[in-house]
C-alpha cells in the first residue's frame, strides 16, 4: 500500500510538471514576440537611464545670474574710469589760454598739443586692444590708467612747449588702454541692461569734464595752470586702488582656456548678487586665433568694420570738433552774438605783432562751458528711447543728421543765450551718437576680437580727433558781423 502511494503521487507529480510546461508552450505560441520584447527593453533599459551632462556658456550664466550689487559696483567703477579719461581730455581745452600766454605759442602750436594726445590715442589703441585679446583685459585698464597719471602728474613739470607735446602724447596712450574698461564693463552686464546702462556712463563722463572746468575757475586764477594738472591726477589715484575690486573679464578667461577662473568669477558674482549659477559645467571652445586682426576684414565683418572705423571718425570729429571750437570762440571773443557784453566786445591785439598771446577765459566763459557739459547727460532718456525702439544702426543716422543740422545753426548770428543752448543741444546730440557707437560695436564684434576691434575703432576716431583741433583753432575764415565790425571766425 505505501509503495503504491508514493507511485500514485510521483505520477501525479509528473502530470503537473507536464501540465505547466504545455501552458508555458501554449503562451510561447499564443506570444511569441514577448520574450523577444523583453530581452528588448531590457537591452534598452540602461540607454535610457543615461543622461548627457548640463552645459552652459558664460552668456547663459551672466543672464541667469542677472543685475544685482555686482554690476553696480562695476558700473561705479568703471564709470569713474570715465571721468578721469574725460578730465584728461579735457584738460586741453582749459590749459590752451595759458600755454599760449606761458610760451607765445600760434595757433597751430595750439592745435599741435591736442593732435599729439590724439596721436597717442590713435597708435596705442590698436596696440592695446591687441594686449587685452592676447594677455586680458583688466591688465590693460589698469596699465593704461597708471601710464596716463603718471605722464599727466610729469606734464605740470614741463619746462617747455616741446616736452609739453611729447608728454601729452604719453598721455594720450595710456588713455588708449583706459578705453577697454568699456569692454570689460560691457562682458559682464547682461544684454537686456546695456541699452539702459551703458548711455548712463556719460554722467561719469559729463562730471570729469566739470571737474576740469571747475578747477579751472579755482585754481589756474590762485596757483595756476600747473596745479590744476597735479590736482586732476587725484581722481586717477584713487581709482587704481578702486581697480582691485574688480575681476578680469570671464570671457576673456574662457577664450583663453582658463574655464576654472571664468568659473572663479561666476561664482563670485552670483554670491554678490545672491543668485545662483545654472546647472551643469562651464563648456566654450577654446578660441586659438585671439586678437587676430585678419577677422576684422574678413568676408563676414569687411563691411560692418569698414563702416564702423568711418562712423567712429565722424563721432570724434563732430565730439571734439564741438569741444575745442567753443572754447576757440569764447577765448578771443569771435562770437557773433547781438548782445554782446563789454568783455565779449573787447577787440584783442599785440601792439607789435597784430598778435594777443594772453586771453584768458572769463567767468561767464566757464560758465557756459558748464552748461554745455550738462548736455551730455540732459538727453539720456531720449539716447535710452531711441536705442530701444530704433535700434542701434537707426539710431546713429538719426543723432548724426540733428548734430550735422545743429552744426549749421552755428553761423547764425544770435544772443548769448542763443549761443549756449545750441552749443548745450550740439554736445547732446554728438555725446549720445558716441553712446550708440560704443554700444554697437562692443555687441557686433566676438569674443575673440573684441577689444582689438574696439581698438582699431578708437584708432580712427582718433584719426578725427587730430584733425578737429586744426579745423577748430587753425582753419579758413569765415566772416561774421560783430559788433559791426566783420572778424575772422573760425568754426567747425
Amino acid at each position: 500500500m505505501g509503495s503504491v502511494g508514493r507511485q500514485r503521487r510521483s505520477s501525479m507529480k509528473t502530470q503537473l510538471v507536464s501540465a505547466i510546461q504545455l501552458e508555458e508552450v501554449e503562451m510561447e505560441v499564443n506570444n511569441p514576440h514577448q520574450e523577444v520584447n523583453s530581452l528588448y527593453q531590457e537591452v534598452n533599459k540602461p540607454h535610457q537611464e543615461v543622461k548627457e551632462p548640463q552645459t552652459y556658456s558664460v552668456e547663459e550664466a551672466v543672464e541667469t545670474i542677472g543685475f544685482g550689487r555686482f554690476h553696480i559696483l562695476l558700473f561705479v567703477i568703471m564709470g569713474s574710469a570715465s571721468i578721469a579719461e574725460a578730465m584728461e581730455i579735457m584738460l586741453l581745452a582749459v590749459v590752451s589760454p595759458e600755454i599760449r600766454c606761458e610760451w607765445h605759442l600760434d595757433d597751430w602750436e595750439v592745435a599741435l598739443v591736442s593732435t599729439m594726445v590724439f596721436a597717442g590715442f590713435m597708435v596705442c589703441g590698436v596696440l592695446s586692444g591687441y594686449v587685452a585679446d592676447r594677455y586680458g583685459r583688466w591688465k590693460v585698464v589698469f596699465g593704461g590708467s597708471l601710464w596716463a597719471a603718471y605722464f599727466s602728474l610729469l606734464t605740470s613739470f614741463s619746462p617747455s612747449y616741446g616736452w609739453f607735446i611729447f608728454l601729452r602724447l604719453m598721455v594720450g596712450c595710456g588713455v588708449a588702454g583706459c578705453s577697454q574698461g568699456f569692454v570689460l564693463k560691457t562682458e559682464f552686464i547682461p544684454a537686456s541692461y546695456r541699452s539702459y546702462l551703458l548711455p548712463l556712463a556719460s554722467i561719469f563722463w559729463m562730471v570729469g569734464s566739470m571737474l576740469i572746468i571747475l578747477l579751472g575757475m579755482t585754481v589756474v586764477p590762485t596757483l595756476g595752470w600747473r596745479w590744476m594738472i597735479r590736482l586732476s591726477v587725484i581722481p586717477s589715484v584713487i581709482l587704481l586702488l578702486l581697480f582691485q575690486l574688480i575681476p578680469e573679464s570671464a570671457r576673456y578667461n574662457v577664450s583663453a582656456g582658463n574655464v576654472q577662473a571664468a568659473v572663479e568669477t561666476l561664482q563670485r558674482i552670483a554670491r554678490m548678487n545672491k543668485a545662483s549659477m545654472p546647472p551643469g559645467s562651464l563648456v566654450e571652445p577654446v578660441v586659438k586665433d585671439r586678437g587676430s586682426w585678419r577677422l576684422l576684414i574678413s568676408p563676414a565683418f569687411r563691411r560692418t568694420s569698414l563702416l564702423l572705423w568711418y562712423s567712429w571718425f565722424v563721432a570724434s570729429f563732430s565730439y571734439y570738433g564741438s569741444v575745442l571750437s567753443s572754447s576757440e570762440l569764447l577765448e578771443k571773443n569771435l562770437l557773433c552774438v547781438t548782445d554782446a557784453d563789454a568783455e565779449h566786445q573787447q577787440k584783442h591785439s599785440h601792439p607789435e605783432d597784430g598778435l594777443c598771446y594772453c586771453i584768458p577765459f572769463g567767468f561767464s566763459d566757464y560758465q557756459t562751458l558748464l552748461i554745455s557739459c550738462l548736455g551730455e547727460v540732459a538727453l539720456i532718456p531720449l539716447n535710452i528711447f531711441l536705442l530701444n525702439v530704433f535700434g542701434r544702426k537707426l539710431s546713429m543716422v538719426l543723432l548724426e543728421l540733428m548734430a550735422a543740422l545743429f552744426f549749421m545753426l552755428v553761423n547764425i548770428c544770435s544772443t548769448m543765450l542763443g549761443f549756449t543752448i545750441l552749443l548745450f543741444l550740439i554736445r547732446s546730440l554728438v555725446s549720445m551718437n558716441f553712446n550708440v557707437v560704443y554700444i554697437y560695436t562692443a555687441e557686433v564684434y566676438p569674443t575673440a576680437v573684441r577689444s582689438l576691434g574696439m581698438g582699431f575703432c578708437t584708432s580712427f576716431s582718433r584719426i578725427g580727433g587730430m584733425i578737429a583741433p586744426f579745423i577748430a583753432q587753425v582753419c579758413d575764415c569765415v566772416l561774421f558781423m560783430l559788433a559791426d565790425d566783420c572778424v575772422c571766425v573760425c568754426l567747425y
